[in-house]
């Protein structure tokens, strides 16, 4: 029993590392437990028009609660393994008396302290496999932190990028630029770099998926309420006269219709056309 109690605290700790190496390491997997929490809590936060409000805290919010999970299941996983094994394979200081803190509540003290790399040592492994396992965890808690800190500075440029784009579609509407403006060596260029625009949303989309559950607010930073401008240039290109426009444009087709189903696939679930698909980003993301 006791090493049953053991091996379903390993389980835990391995399931937890699991999820934590697809949401923060592997460029194109979302974890299921964040891919849960965010979707959840963005779900919520966009229901009536109070709520709403709201949104612009449900990726700050999610990011927290799922880092927080991570941690706190880490230290209930270690606590099961340390527990059956309490006070026998573990020494401790003069002023604790061993039958009085050998149960769960002092297990998950002990994980959490090694966790925490405080190292506090009331309390110690003295088996020689547990003096293996105890640092271990110290190791995970500060490969968690440190991925945690990684994940928050890998997300927060992907949102400056995906805002600036926005901001850049919303200056083009704008300005108005007619359609023959777009049939020029200029306006190849212009669409050229808007298609790469869109194609690095497309891939922080792809490598930051949590990305998605953050606000970007109303108006021009929205990219969710000016991706409809920029199908609109395309169309506009590809119907010049321009070799070089026309081929900017099926270019900055083709970025949307890459951005379009890598939301549709991983977020809106609409298995429609790119047009549905951007129509219901933008009722996603508030252009009641």
């Amino acid at each position: 029993m006791e090493w049953l109690v053991t091996l379903i605290g390993a389980a835990v700790v391995l399931i937890i590392l699991r999820d934590v190496f697809h949401t923060l390491w592997h460029p194109t997997r979302h974890g299921g437990l964040s891919r849960f929490v965010m979707s959840l809590l963005w779900r919520l936060s966009t229901r009536g028009r109070k709520a709403r409000q709201a949104a612009g805290l449900a990726g700050p919010l999610g990011m927290v609660t799922v880092v927080a999970t991570w941690a706190c299941t880490v230290a209930v996983g270690w606590a099961l393994v340390y527990w059956p094994h309490m006070p026998g394979a573990f020494s401790f200081s003069d002023a604790l008396k061993p039958s009085e803190h050998s149960g769960p509540v002092d297990a998950l003290y002990l994980s959490l302290v090694t966790v925490a790399t405080l190292g506090l040592g009331d309390i110690a492994p003295s088996a020689d496999w547990l003096r293996i396992v105890a640092p271990l965890e110290a190791l995970v808690g500060f490969a968690l932190l440190s991925a945690t800190v990684s994940w928050i500075l890998g997300i927060y440029p992907a949102l400056a990028r995906r805002r600036a784009l926005a901001l850049r579609v919303s200056q083009l509407r704008r300005a108005g630029p007619p359609a023959g403006n777009l049939a020029s060596d200029a306006g190849a260029a212009l669409l050229d770099g808007l298609a790469a625009d869109i194609a690095r949303a497309c891939v922080d989309f792809l490598q930051y998926p949590e990305s998605y559950y953050f606000h970007d607010g109303p108006g021009d930073i929205s990219l969710a309420l000016n991706l409809g401008y920029a199908a609109e240039l395309a169309e506009q290109a590809r119907l010049t006269g321009h070799p070089g426009a026309r081929n900017a444009g099926a270019v900055l087709a083709t970025s949307l219709d890459d951005l379009a189903a890598v939301l549709d696939e991983r977020f809106l679930h609409t298995a429609g056309t790119r047009q549905q698909i951007l129509a219901s980003y933008a009722l996603d993301h508030g252009s009641r």
